[in-house]
């Protein structure tokens, strides 16, 4: 039996941010990390981030990576277990890991969820076609292992991974002929929209995917407008020569170990599924049990990283950690994160949280 103060499950921007919030209180952190490397969505990200200074304005996210990275790597306090995939959890406060081939029992006093999102698909006739992505695995081909995924690439899903995904590959040589988007508008800032419309990307509203073609690969798509009522319109269908398709059409919480907790969760469409039930200071329904990031409802990194610094804090708090400036630190934290919740862009987000506390009294 391995045992640790606090348990940060992922190392994504919320894992990370959340593990050097709670040992930089004095709390003793186990980070552990499925993948060889830490960072998570980060590595992948190419792009430059926006907001303040403290939301690393103007910094590509790989190079927020590095930077998350070699902190918590440097801290005497925090432990890292890579290659380290979370199988289950057990009611007396243990995690069981496979560890390079092993099963390791972790028993925690806190711990902190923060195993982000899985991408979602989308169902159409040969959809399994050789050729046919998610957005994610395009990224990771170009941006971390340096491989062109095709020549003539189109998008399906107009948020912002979507048209980053295709600004990236615009960047790289790469023809991407159409964005389809199946609802009536973009989803993506329009920042990032308008670059690819200047490189001469048509951005299809309104349209989706209705059927594949090719015997041992993808060689083309059918494309079809849709109604008000989201079917396809007879004889709007046009076909596109591409060697892949890039399906970006959202992301889904993991929180398979948050319902084996036990948890309270709730079906929230805005926030990308079912997300567990929690406080202002990211504690869910069990005590001592965290979420940041994804996990806890989709959104962008920037907002993760508060998200983890948050639950931080406040785990480290639990155990007696970090009483003379946390509150200094949380209020902090917490302007922070509205700040990047504000506007248009914060919409979906407010309005998932307001049908989230909706749904059962918020624990404070």
């Amino acid at each position: 039996m391995d045992k640790t103060e606090v348990l940060v499950i992922g190392s994504g921007p919320a894992g990370l941010k959340g593990a050097l919030g709670a040992a930089e209180q004095g709390a003793k952190v186990t980070l552990v990390e499925r993948d060889p490397f830490l960072g998570g969505q980060l590595v992948k990200q190419t792009h430059m981030f926006f907001g303040s200074k403290e939301q690393y304005a103007s910094e590509r996210g790989f190079k927020i990576a590095e930077k998350l990275t070699a902190a918590v790597e440097e801290h005497s306090a925090i432990r890292v277990l890579k290659e380290a995939a979370a199988l289950g959890y057990y009611d007396d406060g243990v995690v069981t890991l496979e560890l390079k081939g092993r099963v390791l029992p972790v028993s925690f006093n806190t711990m902190i969820m923060a195993t982000g999102a899985q991408e979602n698909t989308l169902m159409f006739p040969n959809c399994d076609l050789p050729g046919i992505y998610g957005a994610g695995a395009v990224q990771t081909l170009m941006n971390v292992y340096g491989v062109l995924p095709g020549k003539r690439v189109a998008m399906l899903g107009a948020g912002n991974i979507g048209v980053i995904v295709s600004y990236q590959l615009l960047q790289a040589g790469v023809e991407v002929p159409a964005i389809i988007e199946a609802a009536p508008d973009i989803g993506a800032y329009h920042v990032h929209a308008s670059k690819v419309r200047r490189m001469g990307v048509p951005i299809y509203t309104s349209h989706t995917v209705v059927s594949a073609h090719g015997k041992d690969f993808l060689e083309k798509i059918t494309v079809a407008e849709l109604s008000d009522s989201w079917q396809p319109v007879p004889g709007t269908e046009r076909e596109l020569d591409v060697d892949v398709l890039c399906i970006a059409v959202g992301l889904t919480p993991l929180t398979e170990i948050l319902f084996q907790a036990g948890c309270e969760m709730a079906y929230i469409p805005e926030l990308g599924g079912h997300v567990p039930r929690r406080s202002a200071v990211l504690e869910t329904s069990v005590p001592n049990i965290f979420v940041a990031g994804d996990v806890s409802g989709i959104e962008e990194a920037s907002a993760a990283m508060v998200e983890g610094t948050i639950a931080g804090l406040k785990a480290a708090l639990n155990l007696g950690y970090g009483r003379d400036s946390y509150e200094e630190k949380i209020a902090a934290a917490h302007r922070e994160l509205a700040s990047l919740r504000k506007g248009p862009t914060g919409e979906k987000i407010r309005s998932g949280l307001d049908h989230l506390e909706q749904a059962g009294e918020v624990r404070q």
